[in-house]
């Protein structure tokens, strides 16, 4: 039986973050690529080992092992199925995997071929599991000035455009805070708007709540991570004002150091204070992490409730990027295990 019996979303998961270690390393082989590791077990051990991180910089170089590998469609596409064939058999009612189209061009792919990969793998474990929703979400990045990839990024909302509906349910963007201002990075958005693609963006995580302010100017009403907005009180009552949804990622927040330990996160206070939380795994496999044992942390070391992790879940699907009828549907059924609950807490 499931510690946790009511419907799960994951909004925030990084495919490239996210591949099952035994792919990686027959993957690896295959293509020639050198792994940190002579043996499965060593490099799983490796992964375990190194899953905690200095800083967020130091955390997205263990990037570019996996982004090695994945530089041809039947990789991207064995990935994907994967992922989503691992996420139903957690018991997750809906995810939104994230990933760069621009980061998996290096060895010839397109940015449209590599999601045309991606979204390949998605229905081929939707096929085959068809207990879970999925939508894909595609990452514009911040690399560095905002004009080295602005032609790579404007690209990337076009393509979420041309395939909004076919499993692109919108875009995001990641990759480092506070190389340049996040509001740089504003034409990305101003984009997005035209074309009526939905939109989150990281904020709020390495850097403090100036970001999060610019992104709630871009007019997203999901903020990757935002934790940090917990710094700023008048932040706090525009996201509730606003309606925005904050996808916390504890684990990662404290595997970066973003925040020092599970007991001192935020994420208790931000739900007292009313801005919407959710909880998130950003990077299962690199973080050696999955949904359960998140709730495992928020319950037992960051003061949070079971019905907590329901109302988040509520959260989830309200901000979700999903059809309004699965909406429906989804919060009927997390209203009814709230419901069902030892005194209604």
């Amino acid at each position: 039986m499931r510690r946790y019996s009511f419907p799960k979303i994951d909004l925030h998961l990084h495919l490239d973050g996210s591949m099952l270690p035994e792919t990686a390393w027959e993957l690896a082989l295959a293509r020639g690529i050198p792994l940190p590791a002579d043996t499965l077990e060593e490099f799983r051990s490796f992964i375990i080992l190194t899953a905690d991180c200095r800083s967020v910089n130091e955390y997205l170089k263990r990037f570019e092992m996996p982004l090695s590998i994945l530089q041809d469609q039947p990789a991207l596409t064995r990935v994907a199925r994967e992922l989503v064939e691992l996420l139903a058999a957690q018991g997750l009612a809906y995810a939104e995997i994230r990933f760069a189209p621009q980061l998996h061009t290096r060895k010839g792919l397109t940015q449209r071929q590599a999601i045309e990969a991606v979204l390949q793998g998605v229905r081929e474990g939707a096929a085959s599991c068809p207990t879970i929703g999925i939508g894909v979400l595609l990452c514009a990045m911040s690399v560095g000035p905002e004009t080295v990839n602005e032609a790579e990024n404007l690209l990337t909302v076009e393509l979420a455009k041309d395939f909004l509906g076919q499993g692109v349910a919108g875009i995001d963007l990641a990759g480092a805070e506070g190389i340049v201002p996040l509001e740089n990075f504003a034409p990305v958005f101003a984009r997005a708007r035209e074309l009526g693609v939905p939109f989150t963006c990281h904020a709020g995580d390495s850097q403090g709540p100036d970001t999060v302010k610019a992104a709630l100017d871009f007019g997203t009403k999901r903020i990757g991570h935002g934790h940090h907005i917990a710094l700023d009180r008048a932040l706090c009552a525009r996201a509730i004002r606003d309606h925005v949804t904050l996808e916390i990622c504890p684990t990662s927040n404290i595997q970066c150091e973003t925040q020092p330990s599970y007991e001192a996160h935020p994420l208790r206070m931000l739900i007292d204070l009313g801005v919407a939380c959710t909880i998130n795994t950003d990077n299962m496999i690199l973080s050696d992490i999955d949904l359960d044992q998140e709730y495992d942390h928020c319950l037992h070391e960051m003061g949070l409730s079971y019905a907590d992790l329901i109302r988040c879940n509520i959260n989830s699907v309200r901000a979700s990027f999903m059809d309004e009828a699965s909406k429906a549907a989804l919060i009927d059924e997390l209203l009814g295990c709230l419901q069902a609950l030892p005194g209604k807490i």
